[in-house]
């Protein structure tokens, strides 16, 4: 007679993949490889007199979360929900930078606000418990609020003398 509940083999886990050998640190322990990034130059609106006109110094970059190594499936929600309309429909974050002068600038910019990004993404928000007021504390609210309220009548009956 054959096992009406068999057991399953537990498969082994399967290791995560290797940090990308071109990579680029984000945060600690969260690299993306250089091959994956994807940056584009565009001419600039911002500050830089005739320059604006002749040079494409705006940056702009797009990253696919899933080149992203090293985090969690929980930061890399968190990441996808603070990227908010970042996130392009093919899964891509999309950040653009014409504050500087220069492409170099633009693109350290860039690459800085992604990294802020991830930053905040990785850090893993404290659940928030709820407290309530002891009996003690409770007490002692209250009777400040009678101490209060004795003062305060005592006062009233003053003025019809």
């Amino acid at each position: 007679m054959s096992d009406p509940f068999p057991q399953r083999e537990n498969p082994t886990p399967t290791p995560p993949p290797p940090p990308p050998a071109d990579g680029i640190d984000l945060a600690p322990g969260v690299k993306v490889s250089a091959s994956a990034l994807r940056m584009q130059y565009a001419r600039s609106r911002g500050p830089g007199g005739q320059n604006v006109n002749k040079v494409n110094t705006k940056a702009e970059l797009w990253v696919p979360l899933t080149a992203i190594w090293g985090l969690s499936a929980r930061a890399a929600a968190r990441l996808a929900d603070m990227a908010g309309k970042r996130l392009t429909s093919v899964g891509e974050i999309h950040i653009a930078s014409d504050s500087e002068r220069s492409q170099e600038q633009n693109r350290e910019a860039v690459l800085e606000r992604l990294r802020a990004l991830i930053r905040s993404a990785v850090h893993e928000p404290k659940t928030r418990r709820k407290t309530k007021p002891s009996k003690a504390a409770r007490r002692r609210r209250v009777e400040g609020k009678r101490r209060r309220g004795e003062i305060k009548s005592r006062r009233r009956g003053r003025g019809e003398e």
